[in-house]
């Protein structure tokens, strides 16, 4: 990984004791409650690796559990996220695999809001940094380091230019963005991260464009929720 501060190396304030074990695994499941954009009902964790070897002892499974509760961190909550959860009326389980992984540090999320399900592959690559691989089986390359817009359209052409016409027209500059699709004329999933957050009414006026089916916003500053989007 290229070095960009300190914290790259020392990771984020957190509840340990471990920053890939505990703090990446907080931030992917963040990361997943945001792509649902609410609190699951039900979140199903397949855990790989080290994670599926070591997720009790060092508190994975804790650490999974806040982040879907969007709880940052280091929030004193962690420690009893399994009751939290309970008094949410949120339902968990995990499991464990032995297949091959992107990461040994890998998670898969299943996650059910009414009839909506959403699914995300992660992993957790030290210091707090993650890297998202999958959303609903697109392939992505997402950190979380910054504001994320994903969109979901059909692969037509002028769509994605519309897109960065409008980003553009407000002044939201684009940092990174990553297309997949599932073939031409298909479904398409585009992740654009920015280097600020988009407005509700920007939002507003890119979910109103033809072809766009939803638009949803990952945002990891301390205390963003998405459940508005």
């Amino acid at each position: 990984m290229r070095f960009k501060d300190v914290f790259s190396i020392i990771g984020p304030a957190m509840t340990g004791p471990s920053s890939s074990h505990t703090a990446g695994a907080v931030r992917l499941a963040r990361v997943a409650r945001h792509w649902l954009s609410v609190q699951p009902d039900r979140a199903r964790m397949t855990l790989y690796g080290s994670f599926a070897d070591t997720y009790k002892g060092h508190g994975t499974d804790l650490a999974l559990i806040a982040g879907l509760l969007n709880y940052d961190t280091d929030d004193y909550r962690i420690p009893d996220a399994e009751q939290c959860a309970e008094q949410a009326g949120m339902e968990v389980e995990f499991a464990v695999s032995g297949l091959p992984a992107p990461h040994p540090n890998t998670v898969r999320f299943e996650l059910w809001k009414g009839e909506d399900q959403r699914t995300l592959l992660g992993s957790s690559i030290g210091g707090g940094n993650i890297h998202v691989q999958q959303l609903n089986e697109f392939r992505v390359n997402l950190t979380g380091e910054l504001p994320t817009l994903v969109l979901l359209h059909s692969d037509k052409p002028g769509t994605l230019g519309a897109v960065t016409s409008a980003l553009g027209a407000a002044d939201i500059n684009i940092a990174y963005m990553h297309v997949d699709r599932k073939g031409r004329d298909g479904e398409a999933l585009t992740a654009i991260e920015t280097d600020s957050p988009a407005p509700a009414e920007l939002i507003a006026e890119l979910r109103a464009l033809p072809y766009m089916y939803e638009i949803k916003m990952i945002n990891l500053k301390k205390g963003a929720e998405s459940d508005a989007v």
